[in-house]
């Protein structure tokens, strides 16, 4: 007996130690997309199950799709998640909305630093890939910063929707109701327990600014957060604090994109909004709603699929830009958009550095946009291609609409947005499975999806002699 105890212990160790010496080969870029991976086929697990579904039975590739969809904070849904799921479907969304939100990685290093143990090397590295280089120096005040800022501003949203539900629901129901809302929307994650979203609440404006205010705080990107941070609490200092011109860029691209984005969904949408000649009040939140949660989130409050086609235009050119980075959202994010921006601008005047804010940008920061962008714009065509080339295709097209129906769900994939023109449920296994696979591409960052899978060494390369090309 006793030489069979030591024979599992060694078999353990040698498990252990194998699989330290993986963790330790696999590069950062590679350890958080298994990460996000192994979740999702936890969440998949689970809801796979008879207790999670009130019939009993869910497909796989539909259980698949909802997991990632969680995970990757997306919120396009197959089924109604408030009438098809059991309270333990739900919960179980809820679990994989917040760790997806927050990262596998941030919520592990917080867990091991609370447990004593030190942060390795390695996983320095890690964060400092998904909060986009932050303060490495500082990653755990970071870490711990994140969790917490993460705890009270959800359970002040909570707080708000519970006492805003409570009329309307009985006090149980209101508090899950508030907390299930509060995750999704500060994780950017677009799911509801309503079959239209927040149609219903159009006109409410303490839903519409409780919701608003919890996506802006979790899309701008927790760097962004951090450094508010310093910057109020050294505000008195005698030591004056700068932001950074990261903080400086996320927040002014945020609140110009926002502004421009109600106001061309207004003008675009008049006959919409303007159909009673009073003014009510959801004449201007309505724009406002979509115009935030275009570009990460995913709720609405009109019929997405009834939208001109100039609005829906403008809609894909927002989750195309997405959040910030070091957030929940996916898209190229705020700053690359603004980098790109610049560029253009400083090529058209011949300038040949790209400034913000009196300050150059590096070299390497507008290569790693520009390959953003056009890695970006590459799968995105590759899933749209392989979506129209299905070849029994069941979707619910309207007026002939059905190339921008799938062009809209693709491009709100890769944002992590999750709004849909309402096909999402009549996509076959085919369709499904790449979206998937562009949910996850937006959630890890499309350079840490191309790195994890092709790896990371940078190489010079031959040199040749140049010879000039027509271009333009």
């Amino acid at each position: 007996m006793l030489s069979v105890i030591i024979t599992k212990i060694q078999n353990h160790n040698t498990s252990y130690i194998l699989l330290s010496k993986l963790h330790y080969k696999l590069s950062p870029s590679l350890t958080i997309l298994l990460s996000f991976i192994i979740i999702i086929i936890i969440g998949t697990a689970l809801l796979h199950t008879t207790w999670a579904t009130e019939t009993g039975s869910i497909s796989f590739i539909d259980a698949l799709f909802t997991a990632t969809s969680a995970v990757c904070v997306t919120g396009l849904t197959v089924v109604d998640t408030g009438s098809f799921f059991t309270t333990f479907g739900k919960i179980v969304i809820l679990c994989l909305i917040q760790v997806g939100g927050l990262g596998v990685m941030t919520i592990s290093v917080g867990l091991f630093r609370w447990m004593g143990r030190n942060i390795t090397y390695k996983q320095r590295s890690i964060m400092q890939n998904l909060f986009a280089n932050g303060p490495t120096e500082h990653i755990f005040d970071l870490v711990k910063s994140v969790l917490f800022f993460t705890a009270m501003v959800e359970l002040v949203g909570a707080g708000i929707l519970i006492l805003f539900w409570i009329q309307e629901f009985p006090i149980r129901k209101a508090i899950f109701y508030g907390i299930f809302h509060a995750v999704s929307a500060f994780c950017n994650a677009g799911f509801s327990f309503f079959p239209d979203s927040f149609v219903r609440y159009q006109g409410n404006i303490i839903l519409n600014v409780t919701v608003c205010a919890l996506i802006i705080v979790g899309g701008i990107g927790f760097p962004v957060l951090y450094d508010l941070k310093l910057f109020i609490k050294n505000k008195r200092s005698e030591i004056k604090y700068r932001l950074s011109i990261n903080t400086i860029t996320v927040l002014i691209t945020t609140s110009i994109l926002i502004g421009i984005g109600t106001l061309l969904f207004a003008i675009s949408e008049k006959d919409l909004l303007l159909n009673n000649q009073n003014f009510q009040l959801k004449q201007l939140l309505i724009p406002l709603f979509q115009s935030i949660t275009a570009r990460t989130a995913g709720f609405n409050t009109v019929d997405i699929g009834s939208l001109r086609d100039s609005t829906l235009f403008l809609l894909i050119l927002l989750m195309f830009i997405g959040a910030s980075p070091g957030s929940c959202g996916g898209g190229i994010k705020t700053t690359t958009a603004a980098i790109i921006v610049c560029l253009g601008i400083n090529r058209i005047r011949s300038n040949k550095r790209v400034n913000l804010f009196k300050k150059s940008v590096p070299q390497e920061c507008i290569d790693r946009s520009t390959s953003i962008v056009l890695l970006a714009i590459f799968f995105i065509v590759l899933v749209l291609f392989m979506v129209l080339l299905d070849s029994n295709p069941t979707l619910d097209v309207q007026n002939g609409r059905r190339f921008l129906q799938i062009l809209f769900e693709t491009v709100s994939a890769f944002g992590t947005v999750g709004l849909s023109m309402g096909i999402t449920s009549s996509l076959s296994p085919w369709s499904k499975s790449w979206i998937i696979l562009m949910m996850i591409i937006g959630r890890v960052g499309i350079l840490t999806f191309a790195y994890s899978v092709l790896g990371n060494n940078t190489k010079n390369g031959l040199v040749y002699s140049e010879e000039k090309l027509m271009v333009g």
